[in-house]
């Protein structure tokens, strides 16, 4: 027989881990693919209907000038490290096959949560190195379920003939609509969590990302739509299903109220007008105008989060990784320097945001950057010596169709100065990825 001393510590850890569990908020963090500003009922969308997004967003806060980044990787990078691609190098797409990924140095929000007591696991797409050593469960996952890469065929799972479908790193056959089965496997890991510890569920989807394929019961009712833009719409339904139907697994395991539940597109949409509706922003996806970088966005934690509310505070992906390790208690102790700032004053007791003074919008190759300082947003096309600044007046012209360079040159040098000490840090591309992709390909990446 045990003695009494050891059975009742045993107890009393038990009691603890159990406690901590409790504690600790679970965190389900749901990343949209391409998805536009407008695309949403939340941003004011009359196309689509996205009511289980639109409920989540309507009973917390709405972020109204939250940015990411202009592509896939790039913005998954800054997410889960907390820095910026010029700081990570990963500007681009990191494609299949390539010996390369986030820099392995990176610490990554899924390391910092498992550290902290959480299970950790991504169900969707990773985006960020295919080879062993880059793979989700060497990065910080307990569980992985999806694709490792991109723009794979929805219904077969196969891009270029290749099978892209995974499970904790095996080749996963599973037969069905990639949206559909992302759902099941978030609600099975829900459903299975384990008691003892809080759950960290990075769900990124690959939809609504080309290919545009969508089983056509969601076409339906989008008859007055045409052509891509109306799969596209189907796709968005076909996702808000799906994340309705996570929500309801947190409700049935009665662990609602102790989620926070983060939402993001990755980047804007591709095609804006004819695709996709980044209305009233400029440009689109790999843009470093505001439909490239401004994305739709909310959280929602029942009783911490303010509901029926709107924040325009300036906020970046890249804040969400000091913010959570902080809220739960984790360490923030790592070698590489964190771009993001803490925002849970910021959203919770109206405090001013970490980026009042400066965020910084990195483009899809070294040199293209925004810098936005208040309501001015200077932007660099490029290596500046090839490339004039533009200067936009955001509070009068969000569409950034007024650029302002010559007649306020003063603004132009001083944040020209703000660019030359970016630049002074920034890295050439990861893996030699120094350039990104052509405009053309933008929807396809």
């Amino acid at each position: 027989m045990r003695p009494k001393h050891k059975l009742l510590g045993a107890f009393i850890f038990a009691h603890l881990v159990a406690l901590n569990a409790a504690t600790k908020p679970n965190i389900l963090y749901i990343v949209a693919d391409d998805l536009g500003y407008n695309d949403v009922g939340f941003n004011g969308s009359k196309e689509i209907k996205t009511p289980n997004v639109d409920k989540l967003a309507r009973d917390g806060t709405i972020l109204k000038s939250f940015y990411g980044q202009p592509l896939c990787s790039a913005s998954r990078s800054s997410l889960l490290t907390g820095r910026y691609p010029c700081h990570t190098g990963i500007y681009s797409v990191v494609r299949p096959d390539v010996p390369w990924g986030l820099p392995l140095e990176e610490r990554t929000l899924a390391q910092a949560l498992k550290e902290a007591g959480y299970e950790t696991a991504i169900v969707g797409k990773w985006h960020l190195g295919d080879q062993p050593t880059y793979r989700p469960t060497r990065r910080g996952f307990d569980h992985q379920y999806g694709l490792w890469t991109g723009n794979i065929d929805y219904f077969t799972h196969l891009r270029n003939g290749k099978l892209d479908w995974h499970k904790d790193d095996q080749p996963c056959k599973d037969q069905g609509y990639s949206t559909h089965l992302i759902a099941k496997e978030a609600c099975r890991l829900i459903q299975e969590k384990d008691p003892k510890k809080p759950l960290f569920l990075y769900l990124p989807f690959n939809a609504v990302h080309f290919p545009y394929m969508v089983p056509d019961n969601y076409l339906l009712p989008y008859s007055n739509l045409n052509g891509k833009r109306r799969v596209l719409a189907g796709m968005d339904a076909a996702m808000d299903e799906a994340i309705g139907q996570v929500v309801a697994a947190l409700e049935a395991k009665g662990i609602r109220d102790n989620t926070l539940i983060l939402f993001n597109s990755d980047n804007g949409g591709p095609g804006p007008g004819t695709i996709s509706d980044n209305t009233p922003l400029r440009a689109g996806k790999g843009s470093i105008y505001e439909g490239g970088v401004r994305v739709c966005s909310f959280v929602n934690w029942p009783g911490r989060i303010p509901a029926q509310a709107t924040n325009n505070a300036v906020l970046h992906e890249v804040d969400w990784y000091p913010t959570l390790i902080k809220l739960v208690g984790g360490s923030l102790q790592q070698k590489l320097p964190l771009d993001g700032g803490d925002i849970w004053p910021t959203l919770t007791q109206g405090a001013q945001s970490p980026h009042a003074e400066e965020v910084t919008l990195c483009g899809t190759s070294h040199g293209k950057i925004a810098i936005r300082t208040g309501d001015w947003k200077l932007l660099v096309q490029g290596e500046h010596k090839k490339s004039s600044p533009e200067l936009y007046n955001l509070a009068a012209d969000i569409g950034e169709k007024n650029d302002l360079a010559a007649t306020h040159p003063e603004k132009v040098k001083e944040l020209m100065a703000k660019y030359e000490a970016v630049m002074k840090t920034a890295v050439q591309g990861a893996g030699g990825n120094a350039s990104g992709p052509n405009a053309k390909d933008h929807e396809e990446d």
